[in-house]
């Protein structure tokens, strides 16, 4: 019985993600007409195009498409089988930089507790946080990110993904503001007073905006500030709503900050938000990746717990 050649899936993998015969025989460390006879050959075996021109660009035939995911996640699997990590990881040994990608939300509540841990641990390792400017899945795939902590976003769909816990969105304003006088907030009330917005990319609209506008009411955002601290800083000056995640608060919850600040649930239904950590499936199997991860789900666990928030 004649077997296909096992080593085209490796190939068929990288011609699926490059989308391109010279983009693959770079990753690769072949020659562009090597790379061409081993798409004939895939074309051959699976007797599909795969790869067909579109102008001057070439792009994968409906069959690629449908394979492209269970292609990568193979040849992962393959690896990790060949290619087991058998070593027993003594952390406070291991010396290794972990880069991670999170917003100045999770930085601010779970780095410090991170740190700490991973010191007591493995005091050889050092964590490096970049910020998230954008959710894409180049840093994990070239290996400039090890982590990426967040909301899933549109990360491909080879991205390995756990979920870490389940966080809301309250209202916060100063304390001594006229909403605080009350027990809750009223729909009416919320629009009334002028709002201000943490937003990367500056848009002032987002959920909560959408609800309001299919019960016919708007709020007026007075400003955007691309974090959560500054929009905390902006609410304690002034009589602005501020609008941050609920895990946001669990580090002020015994701060002197926190005094200054009244937090209520938002008179309109906003879908939960999921927190997950993402990497890039070689890491799957690396000793040293897995024991990161597990320090990253421990923290997120203890924090979430103490502020009362639900684990994923």
């Amino acid at each position: 019985m004649n077997q296909p050649d096992m080593n085209l899936l490796t190939a068929l993998d990288v011609l699926l993600a490059e989308q391109s015969v010279a983009g693959a025989a770079r990753r690769l460390d072949l020659s562009t007409s090597a790379m061409s006879r081993t798409l004939a050959r895939l074309r051959q075996v699976t007797g599909d195009p795969l790869l067909v021109r579109a102008g001057r660009r070439m792009v994968l035939t409906p069959y690629a498409e449908s394979i492209r995911e269970r292609t990568r996640d193979t040849v992962f699997d393959a690896l990790g089988i060949l290619q087991p990590d058998t070593r027993v990881l003594d952390p406070a040994t291991l010396q290794r930089t972990f880069t991670l990608r999170a917003n100045d939300g999770f930085v601010d509540v779970f780095a410090a507790s991170l740190i700490a841990r991973v010191a007591a641990l493995a005091p050889n390792v050092r964590l490096c946080f970049v910020p998230k400017p954008e959710k894409s899945a180049d840093a994990l795939r070239d290996g400039r990110v090890d982590l990426d902590i967040g909301v899933v976003g549109n990360m491909g769909p080879e991205i390995r993904v756990k979920a870490l816990f389940r966080d809301r969105f309250v209202g916060v304003v100063r304390k001594g503001h006229p909403l605080a006088r009350g027990q809750g907030v009223t729909v009416a009330q919320y629009v009334q007073w002028g709002h201000i917005v943490a937003s990367r990319s500056g848009r002032p609209a987002g959920p909560v905006d959408e609800i309001l506008h299919g019960l016919g009411l708007e709020r007026h955002v007075a400003a955007t500030v691309p974090s959560f601290p500054a929009a905390l800083s902006v609410a304690r000056a002034s009589d602005l709503i501020a609008l941050v995640p609920a895990s946001f608060l669990t580090r002020e919850r015994d701060d002197d900050a926190s005094a200054a600040l009244w937090v209520f649930e938002l008179p309109v239904k906003t879908d939960g938000i999921t927190i997950s950590q993402m990497w890039h499936p070689r890491q799957q199997m690396d000793a040293a990746h897995r024991w990161l991860r597990g320090q990253v789900e421990d923290v997120c666990r203890n924090e979430v717990m103490e502020g009362g928030l639900k684990d994923g």
